[in-house]
């Protein structure tokens, strides 16, 4: 049987989405944040060590990583390749697209994003009266010199991809498209982070859409106000 350990409000719910795309039965096992620090319960950490969410416990195998996770729902259960390129040949524009973005997602996009969450944290933080310039001073020079612009070329490349094919790996909706959506929504939800961005605001439109996103929003709650973790 398989079983989800999902985190509210967190990147698992990209692992219920797949699942529900692949029409695969699972048990969820739902954890609730921390309401003052927003941090997942310690309870997380007596079923995988960092104490993290998307965990995926299928029969005697623990598998961590939402990345990782799809990788091993593709190799295990897509067995006709609906979802995930067939890995020959391994050459194909298609494999190779869908292998970049599936591990672009955490690898580049998230941390400018990332970042934004924490700059704003540090701005908003409470502190006395004396530090509060400082610390938004030094947020404020952060987010201008590199977050900013780091976020900006990520959005830029994302874009870019995005107006030249309907979906990340190419023609088709894939795996891919499933862990690219955190980073995206991510960025939706800074007010108006994506207003230059039609082709983006377009993919999120249609993946929002989709009956196994629904279903998984049903299950495992919406992504109410992203915060990264």
């Amino acid at each position: 049987m398989r079983i989800v350990h999902h985190l509210d409000n967190s990147r698992s719910l990209r692992v219920l989405w797949a699942l529900e795309e692949l029409g695969l039965d699972y048990e969820l096992k739902q954890y609730a944040r921390d309401t003052k620090t927003m941090l997942a319960p310690a309870a997380l950490k007596q079923i995988h060590g960092l104490g993290k969410a998307p965990v995926l416990q299928d029969g005697t195998r623990m598998l961590a990583e939402s990345g990782a996770i799809l990788d091993y729902l593709a190799d295990t259960y897509d067995k006709e390749r609906v979802l995930s390129p067939a890995p020959q040949p391994s050459g194909s524009d298609e494999r190779m697209a869908y292998r970049y973005w599936l591990h672009y997602a955490e690898g580049s996009a998230m941390p400018p994003m990332l970042l934004t969450l924490v700059m704003a944290r540090i701005r908003n933080a409470p502190m006395p009266f004396f530090a509060r310039p400082i610390a938004r001073a030094i947020a404020d020079k952060a987010e201008q010199g590199f977050v900013g612009p780091q976020r900006r070329l990520h959005l830029d490349w994302m874009e870019q991809r995005l107006s030249e094919s309907p979906w990340f790996a190419g023609q088709r909706f894939t795996l891919a498209d499933i862990q690219m959506s955190f980073p995206l929504q991510a960025a939706g939800s800074r007010g108006d982070g994506l207003a230059d961005k039609p082709a983006i605001r377009s993919f999120l439109q249609r993946i929002e859409q989709r009956p196994g996103y629904q279903h998984a929003v049903a299950r495992g709650g919406s992504l109410k106000a992203l915060d990264g973790r």
